[in-house]
C-alpha cells in the first residue's frame, strides 16, 4: 500500500495529464520503452536485429518471420522502486504460412492502492480515516502485429498497430493509437534491423474529471483540462552477428542506436532536433541450452558531489536456459525511468518465461535460440 499526500499524489498521477497540455510533451508514453523479455533486458535492450520469438512484436515486428515454432508465447513480470511499480508483459505469435506471421502483445505498468488523503481532515479540523479512498494509476497497451518476407532472401518487413489506455483512478483517463514499422535483413550471419516507433505519431486523448480535482483542491492548484498528447517518432537501428566458439560455445554480439525526436536529451549524442543513445549487448551460449548475457547503454552525464561532470552508463546482466521449447530467463537491470525532464534509477530483477510449441520451416536456424 502506498500513502501519498496531495502534492505527491498529483506529482505521480496527474503529471502526464498536466504535461499533455504542451501537445508534444517529452517522454510521452515512456512506459512503452521500458523493454520486454528478460533476455533482451539482460542484453541492454539490443534486440531490433536479434528478436526471434514472440517478443519480436515489441522490438521489431518484421522479426516475427524468424520464429521457428508453430506457436510461441512469452510472459514477463518485474517490479520497480521496491515493488511499488509493477510491470507486466504477455505476447503470443504464430506463423500464417512460410512467408508471414502475426503477433499479439499486452503491456501494463501500474501503481496500485494509492491512498488519496485529501479529505482526511474535515472542515472542523478533525481527522476522519474513513474519508481515505484508494485508486490505481496504470498504463495499458495492446499491439497487433503482422510481418512478411519480401523477395530478397533474408528481408522482412512488419508493422504493429498500438491501442493505448491510460488511467489515473477516477480523475482522468486517455485513449490513444499509433503505428510502429520495422525492417529486418539477415545475410551471411549478419543481422540488420530498423525500427520506427510511433512513425505516424501516437495520439492520446485525455479526458479529465475536473470536479474530482476541484472538490478538494488546495489554493493555487492547477486543474488539468481535456487535451491531446502526441508522442513523436523514434528510430532504432540495430546490427548483430553470431560467432561459433570452440567447445560448443557461441557468442552473439549486437549494437543498437536509438534516436529520439522529442527534444534534447541527456545522451551521448545530444541535440535539439535528435538525440542518440547507443547500446551494446552480448550473449554467450553453450550448446544452445544455457546462456549468459550482459549489456550497457543509456550513458548520461551526471554531476558528482564535488561538482564535476562525468558519464555514467546503465549496465545489465542476465542468464537463461532453454530446453524442449521452454525458455526461462532472468535479468538484473538498472533501469532509468525518465519523466518531466528528470531521471530516476532503480534496480530491477526481471523474470520471463517463454514457450515454443511445434516447429516450422523458413525461420532462423534453431542454433540461434
Amino acid at each position: 500500500m502506498v500513502s501519498l499526500g496531495l502534492s505527491a499524489l498529483l506529482g505521480l498521477a496527474a503529471a502526464p495529464v498536466v504535461q499533455a497540455q504542451t501537445n508534444t510533451p517529452k517522454y510521452s508514453n515512456e512506459f512503452l520503452n521500458l523493454g520486454a523479455g528478460a533476455r533482451s533486458l539482460g542484453m541492454g535492450k539490443t534486440q531490433v536485429s536479434l528478436a526471434n520469438d514472440a517478443t519480436a512484436s515489441y522490438w521489431n515486428p518484421a522479426a516475427l518471420t524468424n520464429i521457428t515454432a508453430k506457436y510461441d508465447g512469452v510472459l514477463m513480470h518485474s517490479e520497480l522502486f521496491s515493488g511499488v511499480v509493477k510491470n507486466d508483459y504477455a505476447a503470443f505469435a504464430m506463423p500464417l504460412d512460410e512467408k508471414s506471421a502475426i503477433g499479439v502483445t499486452l503491456l501494463r505498468l501500474g501503481v496500485d492502492n494509492i491512498a488519496d488523503t485529501r479529505a482526511l481532515i474535515n472542515e472542523y479540523g478533525q481527522i476522519q480515516y474513513d474519508k481515505i479512498t484508494y485508486f490505481s494509476v496504470a498504463d495499458y497497451a495492446l499491439l497487433l502485429s503482422y510481418a512478411r518476407k519480401l523477395g530478397p532472401e533474408g528481408l522482412s518487413v512488419g508493422g504493429s498497430g498500438k491501442l493505448i489506455y491510460r488511467n489515473v483512478g477516477s480523475f482522468a483517463n486517455a485513449y490513444g493509437f499509433g503505428v510502429d514499422v520495422g525492417l529486418q535483413y539477415n545475410h551471411k550471419g549478419w543481422r540488420l534491423g530498423l525500427m520506427a516507433r510511433d512513425i505516424t505519431t501516437t495520439f492520446n486523448a485525455w479526458s479529465i474529471d475536473a470536479d474530482k480535482f476541484t472538490a478538494t483542491a488546495l489554493p493555487g492548484e492547477t486543474i488539468p483540462k481535456n487535451s491531446t498528447e502526441i508522442t513523436l517518432p523514434r528510430l532504432v537501428l540495430g546490427v548483430g552477428r553470431q560467432f561459433t566458439l570452440p567447445g560448443q560455445f557461441s557468442a552473439l554480439v549486437a549494437a543498437d542506436l536509438e534516436a529520439t525526436t522529442d527534444g534534447q536529451r541527456n545522451t551521448l549524442v545530444s541535440a535539439k532536433p535528435v538525440s542518440v543513445d547507443p547500446r551494446v549487448g552480448v550473449e554467450v551460449g553453450y550448446r544452445n541450452l544455457a546462456f549468459l548475457r550482459g549489456g550497457v547503454g543509456n550513458y548520461q552525464q551526471i554531476t558528482t558531489f564535488d561538482q564535476k561532470k562525468q558519464w555514467k552508463g546503465e549496465y545489465s546482466l542476465g542468464a537463461g536456459v532453454a530446453f524442449s521449447g521452454l525458455r526461462i530467463d532472468l535479468a538484473l537491470s538498472r533501469l532509468a525511468v525518465e519523466k518531466l525532464g528528470s531521471t530516476s534509477q532503480t534496480n530491477s530483477l526481471i523474470v520471463s518465461l517463454g514457450y515454443g510449441l511445434g516447429s516450422r520451416t523458413g525461420g532462423l536456424p534453431t542454433t540461434t535460440r
